[in-house]
């Protein structure tokens, strides 16, 4: 059945059909394959899903609420938005809507892969990717789509470019660089040209496709030579895009012409040129713009940058200012700045090799246009005009272009006209004149853009012969506007060709895949443009018309347009003529119907320039304007115009004054149309030639919105470039393809166990037919299935259909099984319950039982009690009548007797009570009297206690000391009270007095009266007593008021006391709460403190890491720069000796003292010396670099020594302090002697830093001295910068040596001091410190000596913030200050040290006799244990030495009883002589249970070694083997484990040992490390012989052999790994055996003895350091190289758990298949390759350091490959792939398990490949998820989450897309995480690598030499 397929526009009965029989194309374009009906109108049902045509949305989707039946008319739909709708068919064709692809396939990369292509699948499945997935490119066949973001994306960058470079273009999402890298490999593996054909209208982002195809290429390829090609191809954008390029009302920067870029490449594939044609400029611009349109940007750059100093010339100024710049009344583009572009476009010019002069010459013709079309010209009449005199605007146009004024004033205003025998000047009108301007603006332009094309040509042109190229088109799409004219003709006409191209491309390819597989093809017609392209360009076409008019005299457009009626209309069905106009046509395009106006046709194919003008402009004294215009005096052929652009456009008509007319008058009438045809056939011929690829660009929407999708405007588009015929082609045939083993993986649930076979074909095919009926529908090719449109989505139905069944089995069963098991469990609930009743019951009966019997045991026992309690109660009542009863008795008769006593008693007592009143009254008149005297006294003291009481001091008094104070008022109160107290008792007295007395007068008063008349003699006396009376009253009145008073002034006092009291205990509590307060205030801050410190120790310590590593890194990325420049030039070194045919020089001598890199410094100083003086001698080059150098690396060295000892002092330090902490007790009783040791540590380290920074400080200078000048000379001996060398060198150490003595002194002084204050109760305890008092007890001022400590301690204590400061510019002030307080005191005691002088040399003289006794008895001692045996005479003599200590004790303490100081230094300094003796001999015998060990091990060995030689002589040998001399060998012990070599053997020893070693013989037969230990041991002798000359050239022929080693084997991993590991012990060893202290830790005594003695090879092991480091970094790109090809097969397309994942379709573009076929890498593959790897390191004997290491970077590079290629693509980011990849990494981690690994840091490095796992299958709906996912994937960028979350695409039906709002909910959440923008890792990023020091255990006298290694001629010392 043949099908013919036409575009929506209903052309079938335009468009001819062309078939013909046989293979091949024929000129109308047929292509044959097999073509059937590809649905059927049983898949109309319920429930399926469909398309329908709207107004608004093109296409809207709606679901089908009835099955169709043949002979429906309506459809029942339902619409997404809720809606029913009665869709009713078309009653002529009855076509079904178009049914909706599954879910599933929804966002597929290649629009072929899905099951029902037709456009609204297409349109649907683009805005999918675009708005939900923000994913701008897509695949369509052979056709990259690209839709215009208009936003910046980070998917240009170069990890990008990285990623896709040398992957197929199916295995990656699509991309423009997928593309250029499939352009690139078909160049290089077919040998074929390739282009890229880069199309759609203005807007859509051509030229940002092109330019990035481009830069692809050039970072790709690279250049051939040291030119920077590929800079100069891509600095040709912004020139072109500068004076090609213009904003328009839809794209800011729209290409205003066409090019063609051709990149050219070598036989290398590495781009040697480049070389650019144009096409179409569009001139009208230039002069007119619309409204919000621009001119070409040049324009607005100049006006820009008009401020410059070099424009004042130009004369510019604001874009406003100009007529052909304003127009558009849009100046400015928002996000654009002008003045930056001109900067750019002036670098690119530069970088193209345009000078400066020729740069302002272009500028000046610039800004000569925009100052002509300010030209004005006025009216004389309706046929004249005239220009201004010294009309501004022409004045500056004509200084600029350097002609006469006068000339150019009257040409622009008359022209000349010519005839057969005269010639005219006529003038011309206004309106005439300003067009004749613009023409002549446009012309000047047009020649412009010309020379520069030309000279970026010549600027990207190259002298290599170019072997093959890529071309690049980026070219104007399909353009269709209100009106169209003569430009949109043109365009219109090359899409029509492009078109064609295209078409019959497509068709190409189908049939190539068709015949490769070997699938029947038939005949199909499709659409064929070419009657539209013959309507153009055929004879007596649209072009040959118009070609012809302008040749006519008095042609004009309306003339033309009736010609083309007449010739055209209907006659042609591509030609029509619109019903209201007779000045326009319209042509079917193969896109739309595009209606032109030929208003405008005629002249700008003419493009008609005044002759005159030009002829002006031609005699210029600007010598760069005529060079624009020499094409125009020689013939010009449509293929001479290529270098030019092609795009000469304009041609001046006027013919030649007389004589013959030549080429020049007839190349001049060749019109635009023509022009255009020619270069659009060469076009043709060039794309034809080569392999094409294209790009379709697509804009979204008209107003530029970021990710905006409008349907309308797509559809457009799509119809128009091609998308949708690509589409209806690959519809037509079988669209989906699938390999056998993706459709078994795939389809496997279909089939039964019994079909499948061990062929996967035949399995296939048997299924097939089986599950397809009709055989149609499906073809099987060699390697593919071939399945019409509709298939795979049937097929997708019955595996969903299966899938689902078996889901409700599984969940059938699981819930069954879940049922039964809670019933089983009610069940079993149900029998314990009835179980612990049951127990419950028979429990209570028993208990019941119980209760009963012990009732009755207890009633038999309380009857018992109740009986024998009432007997108890009886008897004892009798008892008790009996006691009380005998008791009374005795009562009665006691109280009788009692009485009787009593009364006696009583009148005694009353006796003596008589006698005693008496005596009380007398006392009482004397006491009375007393207390009035008293009282008197008392009032007069408390009259000045009041007033003292009032005084202002008073108070003062109190309030000081306050609790004091209380206590006293306390105590006064209590005392007052007692006073008042007292003074209340005598008043209570006096008032009894004074009513006795008043009773007695009374009496007497009386008695008096009765016996007046027998006592009137006594009258006088009762007056007188009366008086008495009186005055007694008033002195009783008057006491009664002072008691009043005293009374009063008792409670006020009180009164005052209490609330003084109470406001005093206020004050206090107050203080007592603010105290604590404070205290608690005090307490958080330092807990603040504390934490905030600690926080930022440990910010600083991971800041200082990361600073240290970012360092190492540098560094070593340094080295590898420079070795690969040191290769660079070896390689060089080579040819050039190749092609000089001259032989290489040899190795010279270079001094021992050379630098890191003195072999490859002293490589290229020699070929320097050898190429410029061949005469000059080996010594002078000797003298010249080292000695500079040596100097540079001592100076290294110390800086390094200093900082390694500031950072041990540091951790010293520390450690100290942590020390205080842990043990405040003890710091408490010392707290002084801590101090000390403190400030000595902190001296100390400020010291070695200030050192520190000095030596740097000078290292900077000599640094900067070296690289002032590079020549030999300039270091030499006397030269400038020697002497500066050598005097800085010693002004530095003289500089350290006066501050080493200053500060020992200064350290050694305050430690004194401060021991010196330290209490008395310290004296016992036996520290450091304590021992240092005998210089201290020498002073006598402590106080004075404690404030200069005290003072010097303040200074030099270091703020943590101004540290730094303080030990660069204050350090040695502080010092000088402290030994100027130090000497003081040393010059105050000085005298007092002269006085005890004298006394000191008498008692020394006394010890001096006391020493010579004590040296006879030693003598005598050691002459006894001379006769003692070896063992014994030690012990003896440390014991003898012991015992005389302690008798000098003894001694000392008797002598210097009277003297406790003396004794007790005396007393320390034998403790500390006897600790001494104690540790030599506690390592005395250590050092002889060594040596015993050892003898004992050597024993043992020389035994074994015995029995195996006589395991190895048969007894026959031994009887009758004559007896023969035998060599007796050494003794090991002899041997001193160094190898001697002559002088002459080194080269033989490098080649044995290095150039011809086998690394694999080396690993399984000896010991790891042999050639380095060899090696070092012959270094130990050269070192023995004290000979610099061997150490030096041995170690630099070994340096430089391993280099050569790795340079010819360095990809070979084993070689690699070998080298390392040798190069590693070999500075291991250097370093064990170098003497120092750090490194002697671990070794034993006999390999100290071993070390070197001679010479320091720190340097070189800075050199051997500097080439592990390099070996490291070759030995991680050989691993790389490896694994790169395994890692993505291996970890994300293999299927390692069978069956979780299946295959979707995948289009076209073929992509590598998951499942393992024969040659694929799998998991296992990597596995194997990574024991490969560890066992050859293990092996090699490296480092485990190192090892883990390598690892760490090999899984580094796993995870990162890995994770860079999951990012890239769609097909991999699903659920069950997330699945897929954690059990691949649980896989590598047990691999890490399984070798020890785990704590070598490779497990982190997989963290971000893990999260990007967890996150393809974690929940992705609720915020909760959001927030789940947030906090999980810590390792991921914001970038990185985003992207999986829109990649992630369900395999399944079963899985769900994530939701926009969801992606956006994650980026909300994560905007303020601070992380790089980078989306994909550094994959050839490598770690800092570090080499720890590893000391060896092995002797190297016991290492024996193997003859295999062929090194007979050195011999073991």
């Amino acid at each position: 059945m043949v099908l013919s397929y036409q575009l929506e526009r209903e052309r079938k009965d335009a468009v001819p059909m062309g078939k013909v029989a046989g293979n091949g194309f024929k000129a109308r374009g047929a292509l044959f394959f097999y073509c059937t009906a590809d649905t059927d109108w049983r898949d109309w049902r319920t429930f399926a899903r469909v398309w329908i045509p709207d107004p608004e949305e093109v296409w809207k989707s709606a679901e089908l609420l009835k099955d169709y039946k043949p002979g429906d008319k309506v459809l029942l739909l339902h619409l997404e938005e809720g809606k029913d709708l009665e869709y009713r068919l078309d009653p002529k064709t009855k076509e079904l809507p178009h049914l909706r692809n599954p879910d599933i396939l929804v966002g597929e990369n290649d629009l072929t892969a899905l099951s029902y292509l037709h456009e609204p699948a297409v349109l649907h499945n683009l805005r999918v990717r675009f708005i939900d997935s923000k994913l701008i490119y897509t695949y369509c066949g052979i056709v990259l789509v690209a839709i215009n973001p208009y936003e910046q994306l980070p998917i240009y960058g170069e990890d990008i470019i990285n990623a896709y470079s040398g992957q197929n273009m199916g295995d990656m999402d699509p991309h423009i660089f997928a593309v250029a890298e499939e352009a690139y490999k078909q160049m290089a593996r077919d040998e074929r040209n390739q282009s890229i054909i880069v199309s759609g209208e203005s807007g859509a982002g051509k030229t940002v496709s092109a330019k990035y195809a481009m830069r692809y290429f050039a970072t790709v390829s690279g250049s051939a030579s040291e030119a920077n090609v590929e800079e100069k191809v891509l600095a040709s954008n912004p020139i072109m895009e500068s004076i090609g390029n213009a904003k328009t009302t839809r794209n800011d920067n729209s290409s205003r012409f066409g090019k063609y870029i051709e990149i050219g490449f070598d036989k290398r594939y590495r781009i040697i040129g480049a070389n650019m044609r144009t096409y179409l400029l569009e001139k009208s611009r230039v002069v007119f713009q619309a409204e919000e349109e621009r001119n070409y940007h040049i324009f607005y750059q100049l006006c820009a940058s008009a401020q410059l100093p070099e424009f004042n010339m130009l004369r510019l100024g604001n874009a406003n200012n100009f007529h052909y710049t304003k127009q558009g009344v849009s100046p400015v583009i928002e996000g654009v700045d002008d003045a930056k572009e001109m900067a750019h476009t002036r670098q690119a010019c530069t970088l193209l090799g345009i000078s400066e002069s020729y740069q302002m010459g272009i500028f000046r013709i610039l800004a000569g246009i925009l100052h002509l079309g300010n030209v004005g010209f006025t009216s004389r009449d309706s046929d004249s005009c005239t220009i201004p005199p010294r009309h501004e605007p022409l004045s500056i146009f004509c200084d600029l272009m350097g002609v006469d004024y006068e000339e150019m004033s009257h040409w622009l205003c008359h022209r000349k006209l010519a005839t057969a025998t005269e010639t005219y000047i006529k003038p011309i009108s206004k309106l005439q004149a300003t067009n004749a301007r613009d023409a002549l603006a446009k012309h000047i332009y047009a020649k412009l853009f010309n020379w520069i094309v030309d000279h970026v040509n010549q600027a990207l042109h190259s002298a290599v012969k170019q072997h093959s190229f890529i071309g690049v088109l980026d070219i104007y799409g399909f353009e269709t506007f209100e009106i169209n004219s003569f430009e949109q003709f043109c365009i219109n006409y090359a899409n029509e060709k492009l078109q064609q191209q295209f078409n019959m491309h497509v068709f190409k390819l189908e049939q190539e895949e068709y015949m490769k597989e070997q699938i029947p093809w038939t005949l199909i017609d499709f659409y064929d443009n070419q009657p539209c392209i013959n309507l153009i360009e055929s004879k007596l076409g649209i072009l040959d018309l118009l070609d012809e008019e302008c040749k006519m005299p008095k042609g004009t457009d309306d003339t033309w347009a009736q010609k083309l009626y007449n010739t055209h209309l209907n006659k042609c069905a591509l030609f029509e003529k619109p019903r209201l106009s007779n000045k326009a046509f319209i042509i079917q395009h193969f896109a739309d119907k595009v209606e032109y106006q030929c208003e405008g046709f005629l002249e700008k194919n003419k493009d008609t320039v005044f002759e005159e003008q030009i002829k002006v402009l031609k005699s210029s004294k600007f010598k760069m304007l005529p060079e624009l215009f020499q094409d125009d005096e020689k013939a010009i052929s449509p293929t001479s115009a290529t270098s030019s652009g092609r795009t000469a456009l304009t041609r001046i008509p006027a013919k030649a004054a007389k004589g013959r007319p030549g080429q020049v008058v007839k190349e001049h009438k060749k019109t635009v149309g023509h022009q255009f045809r020619n270069s659009l056939h060469l076009l043709m011929e060039a794309l034809n030639a080569t392999t094409p690829h294209y790009v379709r660009c697509i804009k979204p929407n008209d107003f530029k919105f970021p990710f905006t999708f409008d349907e309308k405007r797509a559809v457009q588009q799509l119809r128009a470039c091609g998308v949708l015929e690509t589409i209806r082609i690959s519809a037509a045939g079988f669209p989906s393809r699938w390999t056998y083993q993706e459709f078994f993986s795939r389809y496997r649930v279909l089939m039964k166990q019994k079909d499948v076979l061990g062929d996967r074909k035949q399995t296939c095919k048997n299924v097939l037919e089986k599950l397809i009926v009709d055989k149609d529908k499906y073809q099987f090719g060699k390697s593919k299935i071939f399945f019409r449109a509709g298939q795979v989505a049937y097929l997708e139905k019955l595996r969903a259909d299966k899938l689902r069944a078996a889901c409700i089995r599984i969940q059938k069963t699981i819930r069954g099984w879940l049922l039964r098991k809670k019933y089983l469990r009610m069940r079993k609930a149900a029998v314990t319950v009835q179980r612990y009743v049951r127990g419950y019951q028979a429990r209570c009966y028993a208990t019941f039982l119980r209760r009963t019997r012990a009732a009755t045991v207890i009633q038999k026992y309380w009857r018992m009690y109740v009986v024998r309690r009432r007997y108890k109660i009886r008897r004892a009542a009798t008892i008790v009548l009996q006691s009380y009863l005998r008791g009374y008795l005795t009562r009665n008769r006691y109280h009788k007797i009692l009485r009787e006593h009593k009364a006696v008693v009583i009148q005694k007592w009353v006796r003596g009570w008589l006698t005693r009143v008496h005596y009380k009254k007398s006392m009482h008149a004397i006491v009375y009297l007393q207390c009035c005297f008293r009282r008197m006294m008392a009032k007069r003291e408390l009259k000045k206690l009041k007033i003292e009481a009032r005084s202002v001091e008073r108070y003062k008094k109190l309030h000081i000391g306050m609790e004091n104070k209380i206590m006293q008022l306390q105590r006064k109160v209590d005392e007052q009270n007692k006073d008042y107290k007292c003074l209340m008792e005598k008043l209570t007295n006096l008032e009894g007095v004074y009513n006795s007395e008043t009773e007695k007068l009374r009496s007497d008063l009386a008695r008096l009266q009765l016996s007046e008349e027998e006592a009137k003699v006594a009258t006088g006396r009762v007056l007188s007593l009366q008086e008495e009376i009186a005055k007694l009253r008033k002195d009783l009145e008057k006491t009664q008021s002072e008691k009043k008073s005293i009374e009063e002034r008792a409670d006020k006092y009180k009164q005052e006391t209490e609330q003084l009291v109470s406001n005093l205990k206020e004050e206090n509590a107050l203080l007592k709460q603010e105290k604590e307060t404070l205290n608690h205030r005090i307490v958080e801050q330092a807990k603040e403190m504390t934490e905030t410190m600690e926080k930022k120790l440990v910010e600083e310590t991971k800041q200082l890491e990361l600073d240290l590593n970012d360092e190492r890194l540098r560094y070593q990325n340094l080295l590898n720069e420079f070795s690969r420049l040191e290769e660079r030039y070896d390689d060089l070194k080579e040819e050039m000796t190749l092609l000089a045919n001259v032989p290489k020089p040899g190795h010279k001598r270079t001094d021992s003292t050379h630098s890191s890199n003195e072999s490859e410094y002293i490589f290229s100083s020699e070929i320097a010396e050898m190429e410029d003086i061949p005469s000059r001698t080996e010594e002078s080059s000797e003298k010249r670099v080292p000695l500079d150098m040596s100097l540079f690396l001592k100076l290294q060295k110390r800086v390094t020594e200093l900082e390694q000892e500031k950072q041990a002092m540091q951790d010293e330090l520390d450690r100290k302090e942590e020390q205080v902490l842990r043990s405040k007790a003890k710091e408490e009783e010392r707290p002084q002697i801590r101090g000390a040791e403190l400030e000595y540590e902190s001296l100390k380290r400020q010291e070695l830093e200030s050192e520190n920074k000095k030596l740097k400080n000078e290292l900077n200078e000599l640094r900067k001295a070296l690289s002032e000048k590079s020549a030999p000379e300039v270091t030499a001996p006397g030269a400038p910068a020697y002497r500066v060398l050598l005097e800085q060198l010693t002004s530095v150490r003289e500089e350290l040596d006066v501050r080493k003595e200053e500060v020992l002194i200064l350290r050694s002084q305050l430690v004194s001091q401060k021991e010196a204050i330290q209490p008395k109760d310290d004296k016992n305890t036996m520290t450091d410190s304590t021992i240092l008092l005998e210089d201290v007890q020498k002073m006598k001022d402590k106080g004075e000596i404690a404030q200069a400590y005290i003072g010097l301690k303040e200074t030099n204590r270091p703020s943590a913030m101004d540290c730094r400061e303080l030990n660069e510019d204050g350090e040695l002030w502080l010092v000088y200050e402290g030994l100027k307080q130090a000497n003081r005191l040393l010059e105050s005691q000085l005298q007092s040290q002269k006085r005890s002088h004298e006394n000191e040399a008498e008692a020394l003289r006394g010890e001096i006799q006391s020493l010579k006794e004590e040296n006879n008895r030693q003598q005598q001692l050691l002459a006894q244990n001379l006769q003692l045996p070896p063992e014994a005479r030690i012990e003896a003599s440390l014991q003898h030495e012991i015992t005389r200590l302690t008798n000098e004790n003894l001694y000392f303490e008797e002598l210097y009883a009277d003297e406790p100081k003396k004794y007790q230094s005396c007393r320390i300094s034998l403790y500390r002589r006897m600790i001494d003796l104690m540790e030599q001999l506690e390592k005395q015998d250590k050092t002889v249970r060594k040596l015993k060990k050892q003898l004992k091990v050597f024993a043992k060995k020389i035994g074994e070694l015995e029995v195996g030689q006589m395991e190895n002589i048969s007894p026959g040998q031994i009887i009758d083997e004559p007896l023969r001399p035998v060599n007796i060998p050494r003794k090991e012990k002899d041997f001193q484990g160094m190898l001697e070599y002559k002088k002459e053997d080194e080269q033989k020893l490098v080649k044995n040992l290095i150039l011809e070693l086998k690394p694999r013989g080396v690993a399984v037969n000896l010991i790891p490390g042999l050639p380095a230990y060899i090696l070092f041991m012959c270094v130990r002798h050269a070192d023995y012989l004290n000979d610099d000359q061997k150490v030096r050239s041995l170690l630099t022929s070994t340096i430089n052999s391993i280099k050569k080693v790795l340079k010819k084997r360095g990809d070979d991993f084993e070689t690699v790994s070998f080298w390392l590991s040798n190069t590693c012990r070999f500075l291991h060893c250097l370093k064990q055996y170098s003497g120092e202290e750090g490194f002697m830790k671990h070794n034993t005594s006999r390999q100290n003895e071993h070390c070197l003695t001679n010479f320091d090879l720190a340097e070189y092991r800075q050199v051997l350091s500097d080439l592990a480091i390099q070996i490291y970094q070759q030995l991680v790109r050989v691993l790389e190289n490896i694994l790169q090809p395994m890692i993505v097969s291996g970890m994300l397309e293999h299927e390692t758990i069978q069956g979780v994942s299946g295959v979707k379709p995948t289009g076209l573009r073929k992509r590598t298949s998951s499942v393992a076929d024969e040659g694929t890498y799998t998991l296992d593959s990597i596995l194997r390759q990574l024991n490969s790897f560890h066992s050859v390191m293990c092996q090699h004997g490296m480092d485990p350091e190192l090892i883990k290491q390598v690892a760490k970077q090999m899984f580094y590079i796993v995870g990162a490959v890995t994770l860079n290629n999951l990012l890239l693509r769609k097909d991999m980011c699903s659920w069950s792939k997330g699945m897929q990849i954690r059990y691949n990494v649980s896989q590598l981690e047990e691999w890490l398990r399984d070798k020890n690994l785990m704590n070598s840091g490779a497990k982190e490095t997989l963290e971000p490949l893990i999260q990007a796992a967890q996150l393809l299958q974690v929940k992705k709906k609720t915020d909760d998820d959001a927030e789940a996912i947030c906090s999980m994937c810590n390792s991921l960028t914001t970038a990185q989450i985003v992207k999986v979350l829109n990649l992630y695409t369900p395999v399944n039906e079963f899985e769900e897309r994530v939701s926009v709002s969801f992606i956006r909910t994650i980026q909300m959440r994560l905007r303020d995480r601070k992380d790089s923008p980078q989306l994909l890792m550094d994959a050839k990023h490598i770690f800092p690598v570090t080499f720890p020091f590893n000391p060896s255990s092995l002797a190297l006298e016991t290492i024996q030499i193997p003859a295999s290694l062929g090194l007979g001629f050195i011999s073991r010392v």
